[in-house]
């Protein structure tokens, strides 16, 4: 699957086997760690990247993609489907490795997703959690039209210390 954005430089796709080294390049980074659940790996090792692929292209439908910018994988976007009566929620999450920041990847990516999610698979809300540290992606998401819901209080341990969790949400209206 590819999904094109209005930067024709930027799109999303499916993942592919031979993807697994260049995740590992933009994954095996502390500063992307530290924004990221435990269960995401560091360090971040080939292991990894496969089974991390292997998931994502098994899953159906397909909401697990990495981002492309210039022919190069750059990062990684989800919707993590919820299910019972959020089964019309969608969780996002995304990172892009360091060496391509500040080139408006992440909202470009987040713009296509939204789209993705609420009309293909007809979602009706979509939420987002940010640590309190991470102030480019809350841009990414208020540059989006995601408001912010509410602010956890050290709700996050990371790192050996506690952090505020900001929470975001758009709905399809």
């Amino acid at each position: 699957m590819i999904l094109n954005t209005t930067n024709p430089d930027i799109i999303l796709r499916s993942y592919h086997a031979q993807d697994a080294e260049a995740l590992v390049a933009i994954a095996n980074n502390r500063k992307i760690w530290l924004n990221l659940r435990d269960v995401f790996p560091h360090p971040y090792q080939l292991e990894d990247a496969q089974r991390f692929i292997k998931m994502c292209t098994e899953s159906e439908p397909h909401a697990v993609l990495g981002i492309e910018y210039q022919g190069i994988l750059a990062g990684s976007i989800g919707l993590h489907l919820q299910v019972d009566v959020y089964r019309l929620s969608a969780e996002l999450g995304y990172f892009v490795g360091e060496p391509f920041w500040n080139k408006a990847i992440a909202s470009e990516a987040v713009k296509r997703m939204l789209q993705y999610g609420f009309e293909t698979l007809h979602l009706h809300r979509i939420y987002a959690s940010v640590y309190a540290h991470n102030k480019a992606s809350m841009h990414v998401l208020e540059k989006n039209g995601f408001i912010l819901e509410g602010v956890k209080k050290q709700a996050v341990y990371k790192n050996e210390s506690f952090t505020d969790e900001y929470f975001y949400g758009i709905l399809n209206e």
